[in-house]
């Protein structure tokens, strides 16, 4: 019988702090969420987390596959932008710009790119459902 792959598996809780605020927790981190009507400019809002989400697995997929590919990296950017609709309420789209501060070559920035979308966890649950796209570029 042939080994089946183990299966990841994720926790998070969160819970209401008052009307104006709620809190997210995992392993020994906390985020504080903008649930709050009118929303809070100190804390993420549930589409801002989307994004960030997305960008996050982005950069911790880079990180991953950089030394598999033995890709020199000396920093990366990555930045957003998410477009809502009405009705039903959900993300319409999500643009994004990666920028990668690197020597390596077109070639080799392209390859990156293909790696970040063929085997991002989030990238890939968030695609089928969402117009996603962008690219990677050299910074400048």
């Amino acid at each position: 019988m042939p080994d089946t792959p183990s299966k990841m598996s994720f926790d998070v809780s969160a819970r209401r702090k008052d009307a104006h605020g709620s809190l997210a927790t995992c392993k020994d981190a906390a985020i504080t969420l903008d649930t709050d009507l009118n929303g809070r400019r100190d804390a993420f809002n549930p589409a801002e987390l989307l994004l960030a989400s997305v960008a996050a697995c982005m950069l911790k997929n880079i990180e991953r596959v950089a030394p598999i590919l033995n890709f020199e990296l000396r920093g990366v950017e990555v930045h957003l932008h998410g477009v809502r609709q009405d009705v039903p309420p959900r993300m319409e789209s999500i643009r994004y710009e990666i920028l990668v501060d690197t020597g390596e070559s077109e070639h080799r920035l392209e390859l990156l790119h293909e790696n970040v979308k063929k085997y991002g966890t989030v990238f890939n649950t968030v695609a089928p459902g969402t117009r996603l796209e962008g690219v990677l570029k050299r910074a400048r």
